[in-house]
């Protein structure tokens, strides 16, 4: 914190109880080393607890919102015109976005729930240039 340029805020750390080799007693690590115990019944022991399990539930969640919107991000979101109903109907039909990404513009009609119009526009999304042959097309192209 001293880098950051802060000097007069004090900083404690908390060991927590039985399963760190304190026998269930939350030791306070205070600048300079020095260590202290609270006695169990103590208002403040009771406060920095809550305090800390607060922390705890605050980070946990937060890390769990984070991971389970990174499960659901896609390729697929930034198609204009594809919403949550029509990504699902493509990951149910291709299984990954990298298989809708790669396939070829009648496989795409061929998913349930997507007109021609939509299949369209996905594949020009993923293949900007135009082109709609399909790899076996165009190895026979002049």
């Amino acid at each position: 914190m001293e880098d950051a340029g802060i000097h007069d805020v004090p900083v404690v750390g908390v060991a927590k109880g039985p399963h760190h080799g304190r026998e269930g007693r939350e030791v306070f690590h205070l600048p300079g080393g020095r260590e202290i115990t609270l006695p169990p019944n103590s208002a403040l022991l009771f406060y920095l607890q809550r305090l800390r399990d607060e922390a705890h539930r605050f980070a946990i969640g937060t890390h769990r919102a984070k991971r389970a919107k990174s499960l659901t991000v896609s390729t697929l979101d930034d198609v204009p015109g594809i919403g949550p109903t029509r990504k699902r109907a493509l990951l149910m039909h291709f299984g990954t976005a990298r298989a809708v990404k790669g396939a070829a513009l009648e496989d795409l009609e061929k998913a349930p729930g997507i007109s021609r119009a939509t299949a369209r526009q996905v594949y020009d999304y993923f293949h900007p240039s135009g082109c709609c042959a399909s790899p076996l097309q165009q190895s026979f192209a002049p």
